[in-house]
């Protein structure tokens, strides 16, 4: 009955979240068209380079909304035998062309402010032109702060970075206003020059989102504040002795999967550990919407005393070189003189160096044991290097 309910969670929170996104880019769309046409009216009548490049990046706003919200489509599609998983990530692929768009319009900007700068117009501001202009910028504001926090609360990062490029124009959208008052108040044009300071701004931001978007295709580190909380609740229960090998899977916004292994008292039965790991899946999608789509199990020998002391020797041997960052998975079969564990070790040493040391040491230590110890990689962010 639990996984059925966090079947159904999950596709009414995907069908949630994606109606969301399609109504603020809808917004953002209609939005940015109106301003677009008023701002380039504004600029062929002024002869102001710097407010028609403003109009042209309004439109280019409304183009990313569109895309934003193909991408959504395209990334709600249900899973199918091709992919198993879904199409989550074809919205990091519509964010690249995004950023793309972005980019391009910040270099065609700059190129035509320069080309201004070489071959000036004045400009002939009007009245109804500055108050446009000014409208404009509260326009761009509200719609910003409305925008970042839909993307916020849904997990969008096309919504978050389409709010965040609206106030940028804002500011944008400011220094044209203010370089129209010096240029009637003192004759002084600025147009050409402010219209270059806003092709290097848009063209900084088009970078940005590119290298953020690129990221999340190649695969970073879950945050911090994710994968502490996922432990957390793990550890809360008083059967878990410990939570390990934590790793996220990113199959796009809200689909996010992860494994992990906890370390569990050898006297539990499997039908207690069955019970124990369906209700740590439940628990954990509904405080943080991800889906532990694998639990694996160590067997933690607490009804052993020599076993726990043998533990405590190895850790304490092993937790005494600043490259070890943890040692998990302890087990001992004192009949076979077997010894296994793992022990993660921090990127300040390559796995074939550590584990060379580690033999060398535990062997001398206990000769008469065939010891094998498994090197893990500390792949989410964790207190594990800050605390050494």
């Amino acid at each position: 009955m639990e996984d059925k309910n966090n079947t159904i969670d999950l596709k009414e929170s995907i069908m949630d979240r994606d109606k969301v996104i399609v109504r603020t880019s809808v917004i953002g769309i209609i939005t940015n068209v109106l301003l677009a046409a008023f701002k380039a009216i504004v600029g062929v009548v002024a002869h102001s380079i710097a407010v028609t490049l403003d109009a042209v990046n309004n439109l280019s706003d409304a183009l990313s909304s569109i895309i934003t919200i193909i991408g959504t489509k395209l990334a709600g599609k249900l899973p199918d035998k091709k992919h198993p998983l879904g199409y989550g990530r074809i919205e990091y692929l519509s964010a690249m062309i995004v950023s793309g768009l972005v980019l391009y319009a910040g270099i065609t900007a700059a190129v035509e402010s320069i080309k201004k700068i070489i071959h000036p117009e004045t400009p002939d501001y009007s009245t109804v032109s500055l108050i446009i202009i000014a409208v404009a910028i509260v326009v761009k504001i509200v719609l910003g702060r409305y925008v970042k926090a839909q993307g916020q609360r849904v997990n969008s990062g096309s919504l978050i970075a389409s709010g965040s490029d609206a106030l940028f124009d804002a500011i944008l959208s400011t220094s044209v206003l203010v370089s129209a008052i010096i240029f009637i108040l003192w004759g002084i044009s600025l147009e050409a020059w402010v219209g270059v300071v806003i092709a290097a701004i848009i063209i900084k931001s088009g970078i940005e989102m590119m290298i953020d978007t690129l990221n999340e295709i190649l695969g970073i580190r879950a945050d911090k504040v994710t994968t502490d909380r996922i432990k957390a609740l793990l550890n809360e229960d008083p059967a878990v002795q410990g939570a390990y090998d934590l790793v996220i899977y990113n199959y796009g916004p809200n689909k996010i999967l992860a494994s992990v292994h906890l370390e569990l008292p050898d006297t539990m039965q499997v039908t207690e550990i069955d019970k124990l790991t369906r209700k740590l899946e439940t628990k954990v999608f509904r405080e943080t919407g991800v889906f532990l789509s694998a639990i694996g199990v160590y067997s933690f020998q607490i009804s052993n005393p020599e076993v726990s002391k043998m533990r405590n020797e190895v850790t304490e041997r092993v937790m005494a070189h600043a490259w070890a960052l943890q040692v998990h998975g302890f087990f001992v079969d004192l009949e076979t003189k077997e010894m296994h564990f793992d022990v993660v070790l921090s990127f300040d040493i390559s796995p074939k160096e550590g584990l060379s040391i580690l033999y060398k040491e535990l062997g001398d230590i206990y000769p008469d044991y065939n010891i094998e110890i498994a090197p893990d990689v500390d792949v989410t962010v964790s207190d594990l290097e800050e605390s050494k």
